[in-house]
């Protein structure tokens, strides 16, 4: 793996910002916002100066029970080839559910949502990676992301569940330290001890980001300056291995260049800490197994070397190595720590791939359905927990709706987000955020909305030059579409 650097999420709004910034090795670009014909002249005076410009997936799926869609990987792969990129970047998540597999509706959850950590969910995240990697023309890495909720009955932890992936398939892992301290706010889980358990020696790069903390849940913002515990859990990280890269995420309340440049810096004085330790650590190691050279009674490897220092802490488990039961888990081993629990979800254990998608895409397509459309928790769940993730999920939805078409800001004023968190109780997002857009407009004109006279004339000449014509069909939902269309004309 090629060595990175220091970089920076780029984004259109700090793009003129990073150009200048100093000591910006390589830059990270959602990849959905990337157009291989016609690329921002930002990300093209980057790579012209020879900066490493990587595409950073968000709405493949890989954790999904669906195999990943042919046409998203195609275009994963167009950015990579029109960025000349070293690698393609994704999340160990799943971003819709229903369909055909399940036989029913298709929801959008229009953010990164957690896997369960159990055998089902690896053995269809394994195969879907396969499939990534089959189709992209570079090394796919994947993210761990950042979680509200748990599942119930996880037969894994983080780190054995992103061990066995990477020893499965290959795949090289991105891993998040925001998103660890995430998961330990909310799920009380030990970032310590996952970076004990993971492959170090398969990561591509690392994440740091900052959050905030809202009646004792952690929400992975983005938008808020770096906390003190995600750069220690880096130094701790930087103290096992020396990651190729280092980047900074920042997607909204972007501060002063001035800013991001500081953080910038405590990023890499974390990192730095971080390497000094390492250095250190070897070096005792390797003073003891001088030390220790030739003692009667020494433990020895195979080659007859003492198993002393690093070796001998990676003959326990530690810094990378399989984690205890991590080897049953792999082997499908019913006798192994996992096997009391095998039969996750619910359902009855069956053998082969497509079984185990079908049990994933049930649970996936219940927890989904809860969360975005009101459909009872599943059982087993945190209905709190199952609530907060709810409204961040309506929330989010309302701000990138809002990006995705600033018009209906200008349009509905203030009352844009209370109208629009409304419409989301009963409408689930089935299409993408731009259809969203659309669908949201044609509800409210529908019920004869907004009241004010001007502004409903406003939204329904909106509406009209964006919905365009449709072809003629049989289907309910078409139907129904065109029938809305002449009511709207009418009026």
């Amino acid at each position: 793996m090629e060595r990175l650097g220091t970089g920076i999420g780029w984004r259109p709004e700090i793009a003129d910002a990073v150009e200048r910034m100093p000591g910006i090795d390589w830059v990270e670009a959602v990849a959905e916002n990337v157009c291989p014909g016609h690329l921002r002249d930002s990300l093209r005076r980057l790579r012209e100066r020879g900066v490493t410009v990587v595409p950073h997936g968000v709405s493949l799926g890989l954790g999904g029970a669906d195999r990943p869609d042919a046409g998203r990987l195609t275009a994963l792969a167009e950015r990579a080839e029109a960025l000349g990129s070293p690698l393609i970047t994704e999340h160990i998540a799943f971003v819709r559910a229903g369909g055909p597999l399940t036989a029913s509706p298709r929801l959008e959850a229009g953010h990164l949502l957690p896997v369960p950590r159990t055998r089902d969910a690896l053995d269809v995240l394994c195969e879907n990676v396969r499939i990534a990697q089959d189709a992209l023309p570079v090394p796919l890495a994947v993210e761990n992301i950042a979680a509200l909720i748990c599942w119930p009955g996880e037969e894994m932890t983080e780190g054995q569940f992103l061990y066995d992936l990477a020893d499965r398939t290959g795949v090289r892992l991105l891993i998040d330290v925001a998103n660890l301290h995430t998961n330990h706010v909310n799920r009380g889980e030990d970032p310590s001890k996952a970076l004990a358990e993971l492959p170090l020696e398969a990561i591509a790069y690392v994440h740091v980001a900052g959050g905030v903390e809202h009646d004792g849940v952690w929400h992975d913002s983005h938008a808020h300056p770096v906390p003190r515990p995600v750069l220690d859990i880096l130094t701790d990280l930087a103290s096992r291995v020396s990651p190729p890269g280092v980047l900074l995420e920042r997607d909204e309340n972007f501060p002063e260049p001035a800013e991001l440049e500081n953080e910038l810096g405590a990023i890499r004085r974390a990192w730095e800490a971080g390497a000094v330790e390492r250095v250190k650590t070897e070096l005792r190691s390797a003073a003891a197994g001088a030390a220790a050279l030739g003692r009667p009674g020494e433990a020895r490897g195979g080659d007859g070397e003492p198993l002393v220092g690093v070796r001998a802490t990676r003959r326990e488990g530690a810094r990378g190595e399989a984690p205890a039961g991590a080897g049953a888990a792999r082997r499908g081993d019913e006798t192994g720590a996992a096997g009391a629990t095998r039969g996750a979800f619910g359902l009855p254990p069956q053998e082969g791939a497509d079984e185990a998608r079908q049990r994933l895409g049930l649970a996936q397509a219940a927890l989904l359905s809860a969360l975005v459309a009101g459909t009872p928790v599943p059982e087993g769940f945190d209905r709190a927990r199952v609530g907060v993730q709810a409204r961040a999920l309506a929330a989010k939805r309302a701000d990138v709706v809002a990006k995705v078409a600033p018009e209906l800001l200008v349009i509905l004023g203030a009352e844009y987000r209370s109208a629009f968190l409304g419409y989301a109780q009963s409408h689930p997002m089935t299409d993408g955020y731009r259809r969203d857009a659309l669908t949201f407009a044609e509800h409210l004109l529908s019920t004869g909305r907004p009241g004010d006279t001007h502004a409903r004339r406003e939204l329904r000449q909106w509406w009209l030059e964006r919905s365009g014509p449709r072809p003629r069909s049989r289907r309910p939902a078409d139907r129904l579409a065109r029938a809305t269309r002449r009511v709207l004309l009418r009026r």
